[in-house]
């Protein structure tokens, strides 16, 4: 079970972060998230295409980290601990070409130092495009 702190930032945090640095830039944003998982979507446009049209293979693979780490941090305690990615991989099943993508975050493991996270990238007709792993490291807040 996840979001281990208790509560979920509000509303305006989420969209406000999201908002900031590579999200930002690709137009992620946060959807939603109960016990068990967490989502976030990505338009698929011009930004985020590779020469023949399709859905770049690194911007699935942002927006599986992004699924994967806005999920590690919902499970420590911001005050004393943050969450930072040690490596991610993806297999990349089909192309997009426009549209959204959907990404949702499961955890394989959740523990004190390091956590594996499954992510698995769907399109609007829900069918499975990318399957990614991430495994974040668990730091001292004074660490990062």
């Amino acid at each position: 079970m996840i979001w281990c702190g208790g509560t979920l930032p509000s509303a305006e945090y989420l969209k406000d972060s999201f908002a900031r640095g590579m999200s930002g830039w690709l137009d992620i944003e946060f959807v939603g998230c109960d016990a068990e998982s967490l989502t976030v979507r990505m338009p698929v446009t011009d930004r985020v295409h590779q020469p023949f049209g399709r859905l770049h293979g690194g911007a699935s693979v942002v927006l599986a980290e992004t699924a994967g780490s806005v999920a590690a941090a919902f499970c420590v305690d911001p005050a004393t601990s943050a969450c930072v990615g040690m490596e991610i991989n993806a297999n990349h099943i089909r192309p997009v070409r426009d549209g959204f993508v959907y990404a949702t975050a499961k955890a394989e493991a959740l523990g004190r130092t390091s956590q594996v996270w499954s992510i698995h990238i769907r399109d609007e007709a829900e069918k499975l495009v990318c399957v990614s792993r991430l495994t974040v490291a668990v730091i001292p807040i004074d660490r990062k």
